[in-house]
């Protein structure tokens, strides 16, 4: 997972002395009959001699004896061991897989086994990285299943029989001779470079295409379901295939970024604290996916994941890891910028708490510019607003209204027009009111005045003829 390179030891082997190798739980005695499936191709290393009453061996197989050792017929006599003769089968090797992370053990540079420290790995790099060394332990024989999603398995090394193969030449020499078909199968392909992670940031594993291999193998052996955490909402780390209680820390980083240096000051300023004690740290390169608008894959960012645990128990469960979690979003916060860190976010899930927190210096700066950006947006708006009501700027052109009739309108009645006037003019003929119908109103004497003048000239009447 860092910049160095991790050594991984595969576990199983189909040695001959191997009890758990045979049907019966044992090695196979002089009055036993030994019995290799026809058609089970395999590799069998045997490091003693051995009597036996007989032995059935396979159609294509190999039997690597080492210095002294070999087979001998069972001469009858008595073995204080060796009680009634019986068959013994060997197992079926077939079913041991390269993506099986139970398989593999991490181990020093000279094969001996890493003590169980304060450092793990999340479940896809616990199978061989393509910038691990691989080892199968000297004097053993085995036969891994190589299927994979990916066409090519990319290792730095491969160690057999005790010998390094740490170059492409010398590994396809390997794969010509007459062992390899035996010890491999599979659709994948090994294949060494003899290079290690050339980014001082670390490299990705390169196991995801093969994830769903890592956990389908992973869940068989503890019953094919992930134990029930102990919080209440468990955190998913990438490259881990079941939920865990603790904290997880994604980090943005720059060109300056190392992480082998900054996991070795993780593991000397905090790790280390005696308040830590049951604090367990994986921290890797990992890639992850982003999506548009959360449905269409666009790319992968890769980010350092810190996945921290303890254990502690029950409500207390994640409180240690939630704490060395904030010591570190502290130290981010103080030396980011020193370290190659960029953003950093953290989340946590302990028995009663579930919380996301992040940081990031180049955030805020964005944040700031975006506020100052809306400021001068609002600020033109307002001038020119504010020139439109003063009229300095030419009024826009509006759009007719439309006027939607109104049901209270209809009800109303139409307003009748103004009457005409009552009198267009004065008629010199008749100037009186009309006679009122009712009968028992006295009539008028006279229907107009004696007194009154003409208030036109008519041409028809000359008023001096009618003088006498």
């Amino acid at each position: 997972a860092a910049t160095v390179a991790v050594y991984k030891q595969w576990i199983p082997d189909t040695n001959f002395e191997t009890a758990s190798n045979w049907d019966k739980g044992r090695v196979p005695c002089a009055s036993d009959v030994v019995h290799f499936e026809k058609n089970k191709v395999v590799s069998v290393f045997v490091r003693s001699p051995h009597a036996l009453t007989d032995v059935y061996l396979p159609l294509n197989g190999e039997l690597v004896l080492a210095s002294g050792a070999g087979f001998a017929a069972f001469d009858g006599s008595w073995d204080p061991g060796c009680d009634s003769g019986a068959t013994v089968r060997f197992a079926d090797a077939e079913h041991y897989a390269w993506f099986d992370p139970t398989l593999w053990q991490t181990v020093s540079p000279g094969g001996e086994l890493e003590p169980g420290g304060r450092i793990f790995s999340v479940d896809e790099e616990r199978v061989p990285c393509r910038y691990d060394d691989v080892i199968f332990q000297p004097e053993t024989s085995f036969r891994v299943n190589v299927d994979s999603s990916q066409q090519v398995i990319h290792l730095r090394s491969i160690s057999l029989m005790g010998q390094e193969l740490s170059s492409p030449e010398a590994w396809a020499g390997y794969l010509r001779g007459p062992s390899a078909p035996l010890q491999f199968h599979g659709n994948g392909t090994l294949q060494v470079t003899g290079t290690g992670c050339p980014d001082k940031s670390g490299c990705a594993c390169g196991n995801a295409p093969d994830g769903h291999r890592i956990c389908t193998a992973l869940l068989r052996a503890s019953g094919r379901q992930c134990p029930a955490p102990a919080c209440r909402s468990p955190l998913q780390p990438l490259g881990h295939c079941c939920g865990v209680c603790g904290a997880t820390i994604s980090l943005d980083f720059t060109p300056d970024f190392d992480l082998q240096k900054y996991r070795d000051r993780l593991v000397q300023a905090l790790l280390s604290q005696p308040k830590y004690a049951g604090v367990r740290m994986a921290i890797s390169k990992v890639y992850k996916a982003q999506t548009f608008l959360g449905v269409i894959p666009r790319s992968s960012t890769p980010l350092i994941q810190i996945v921290l645990i303890d254990d502690e128990a029950g409500a207390q469960t994640g409180t240690a890891a939630e704490q060395m979690s904030a010591d570190i979003m502290e130290d981010i916060a103080q030396h980011g910028e020193t370290l190659g860190i960029s953003s950093g976010k953290m989340e946590v899930a302990t028995g009663s708490t579930f919380s996301r927190q992040g940081w990031s210096h180049t955030l805020s700066r964005i944040t700031t510019g975006t506020v100052l950006g809306l400021l001068f947006c609002l600020l033109l708006l307002g001038g020119i607003l504010f020139l439109y009501r003063k009229g300095k700027l030419r009024s826009l052109p509006r759009l007719p209204a439309l006027r939607l009739p109104r049901p209270w309108d209809r009800a109303e009645d139409p307003v009748s027009p103004a009457p005409a006037s009552d009198r267009g003019f004065d008629n010199p003929m008749f100037d009186v009111e009309p006679p009122s119908i009712d009968t028992g109103e006295e009539m008028p004497q006279e229907v107009a005045p004696k007194d009154h003048q003409v208030f036109y000239l008519n041409p028809l009447y000359d008023a001096s003829e009618t003088e006498t």
